[in-house]
């Protein structure tokens, strides 16, 4: 038993120590925020600050419209999780229960294109947003990204464990799919649904190549990309960078702090058990 004891103890350690390494460079972030521009350069460094002050903050806010950035950012957000969630229902409810010619193979071949990285897929995106004119727009910020075959494969796994007796009994009852689907297997979903939908926030909220490519002024810009053109366009001041990342970084965090046991419990309920 004392070797059990020393051996958790040993992984507790261990596990505690590389949170920490994980954790600090947030925590350095944040502290940073609130320094004066004597005291973030100062050598020794000086981990905590002399007061807690949010000049930083106001002055980043008045270099950069920020404002905008973080309005079009939400909208994009809440625009990707809509019709994402919304795409990622209907095919895995079809995959899942009506039955068409070619339906494992197509499928197949879906989760397949899952191994095609992102980058492979940057000209023939671009190219197609510019030909419908979707350029400098909102729309072009979320649109290539509203079929998801990951999102697709978590919920088709958690419709199939849902028994075929309630799909038959449901039609019987006069039913029709669209019923049924939205009456019957989204409430059950629902751990797989909150999953789907914080994972598309996160990548929305965090994404910085795209908007690069897609966005050229002020008025279509999202929080990270408008960040990297705040240190080039507005110089080098390291407290309002600190400020600025500060604000774009902590929605997510809290966010992924409360609902961390939501992400791990849908992943698993669709797509280990599944």
């Amino acid at each position: 038993m004392t070797g059990k004891k020393i051996g958790k103890a040993f992984i507790y350690i261990i596990l505690i120590l590389t949170s920490l390494c994980m954790v600090f460079p947030f925590i350095w972030m944040i502290l940073s925020s609130f320094k004066t521009p004597v005291e973030i350069i100062q050598f020794p460094p000086k981990f905590l600050p002399s007061g807690i002050s949010f000049v930083n903050y106001a002055k980043a806010f008045e270099m950069a419209p920020f404002g905008r950035y973080f309005l079009n950012s939400i909208l994009v957000m809440i625009c990707s999780v809509v019709f994402t969630t919304g795409a990622s229902v209907l095919c895995a409810f079809a995959f899942s229960r009506l039955h068409f010619p070619g339906r494992e193979m197509i499928f197949s071949i879906l989760l397949s294109m899952m191994m095609v990285p992102f980058e492979m897929l940057i000209i023939t995106n671009y190219t197609t947003v510019v030909k419908l004119h979707l350029y400098n727009t909102l729309p072009a910020l979320f649109l290539p990204f509203v079929a998801n075959i990951f999102y697709v494969y978590i919920l088709k796994n958690f419709f199939d464990t849902v028994s075929d007796s309630l799909y038959y009994s449901a039609r019987i009852d006069g039913a029709s799919n669209w019923m049924y689907l939205w009456k019957i297997l989204v409430p059950l979903a629902k751990p797989s649904l909150f999953t789907i939908i914080l994972l598309n926030a996160l990548s929305s909220w965090n994404s910085f190549v795209w908007p690069m490519y897609v966005t050229s002024d002020f008025h279509s810009r999202t929080l990270p990309y408008g960040l990297q053109v705040f240190t080039t366009e507005g110089g080098s001041f390291p407290e309002l960078l600190m400020a600025a990342s500060t604000v774009i970084i902590l929605p997510m965090i809290v966010l992924f702090i409360i609902a961390r046991k939501y992400i791990i419990n849908g992943v698993s309920r669709g797509g280990l058990k599944g």
